[in-house]
């Protein structure tokens, strides 16, 4: 099924192809300028820190319900091993094998594809299986540090969770926005708590992936008419699933991703950044989520902290 005419209208409107260059490889996140990440430190006054992200183990997230991505298998490679001799420091080391995108993660540029484009044009073949990601790699983000914003769109709503057919709106954000006394900005990161995640805490890894609520595939406009930088959520697909548009799958991720150059994170622990929020009456901290540097990754693991 081809991508419908209302899908290609969206993309017209968020589309940054070229707009930082053709060189361009960072999409969004060129708008996390010096200035922002100053104002962005000016958000630090009690130093307490929160963080947002899964453990990485063996029964984690993942179900089997996304091919090759597998959960964390940890190895002791070698355990108080003397390598210089009896009586030596003995030391123990360890490897891991995992899918980037198994927990907590930042998808990268070029996680997906449309039209056989990825962002700023570049055609998806760019993206092989010996190098992976030869333009737009995870990699290639130098930094991510900037203000954080939860839109705590269940508790505006006075709920704990999103009912699972739910899919966020730009009126749920704005509620959302205006509940926390927020108004985002340019270079900021995005939370948008639905509160899924206490599905997954609570011990039902299927009914945490599907069905869910997510991101609607109008959102994407909203970001573009603030200039979001990034958007992390507490779900395992970021937008709904099943999808608004029958057959119609993951519009969402190909217009942030492919379109706007935006990264999207996932399975994000925002349970205990909702509480923080609510007792310290803001709802805008410090973010530091920096994506470990794999050389042409298609995502990577993040371990976020919020400082208030």
């Amino acid at each position: 099924m081809s991508l419908p005419p209302e899908f290609h209208e969206i993309a017209k409107r968020v589309n940054n192809w070229g707009r930082w260059g053709e060189a361009d490889e960072i999409g969004t996140l060129n708008l996390i300028t010096d200035e922002v990440v100053r104002k962005a430190a000016a958000t630090v006054r009690t130093g307490r820190r929160l963080p947002l992200a899964l453990p990485l183990q063996q029964d984690g997230v993942q179900t089997g319900l996304i091919p090759g991505r597998v959960n964390p298998l940890h190895t002791m490679v070698q355990i108080n091993h003397e390598m210089f001799g009896p009586g030596t420091v003995a030391t123990s080391d360890d490897a891991v094998t995992m899918g980037l995108q198994a927990a907590t993660h930042w998808d990268a540029l070029t996680h997906v594809s449309h039209g056989g484009r990825i962002y700023n044009g570049r055609p998806a073949g760019t993206v092989t299986a010996h190098a992976g990601a030869r333009f737009s790699g995870i990699d290639k983000v130098p930094y991510l540090v900037s203000r954080g914003v939860l839109l705590d769109v269940a508790r505006a709503k006075g709920l704990d969770r999103l009912d699972p057919a739910h899919a966020v709106t730009p009126e749920d954000l704005d509620e959302a926005a205006e509940f926390g006394g927020v108004t985002v900005g340019a270079g900021d990161i995005v939370l948008v708590r639905t509160g899924q995640a206490q599905v997954l805490l609570g011990g039902d890894k299927h009914g945490y992936g599907f069905p869910s609520p997510g991101l609607s595939v109008r959102t994407p406009e909203w970001f573009h008419a603030r200039d979001v930088a990034a958007v992390a959520n507490d779900t395992l697909t970021f937008e709904i699933i099943p999808p608004e548009i029958e057959d119609l799958w993951l519009p969402v991720h190909a217009l942030d991703l492919v379109e706007m150059g935006m990264l999207q994170g996932q399975n994000w622990n925002l349970e205990n950044l909702s509480t923080a929020c609510g007792e310290e009456g803001r709802y805008a901290f410090w973010l530091s989520a920096m994506p470990e540097p794999f050389v042409g990754g298609t995502g990577t693991p993040v371990a976020p902290v919020a400082v208030f």
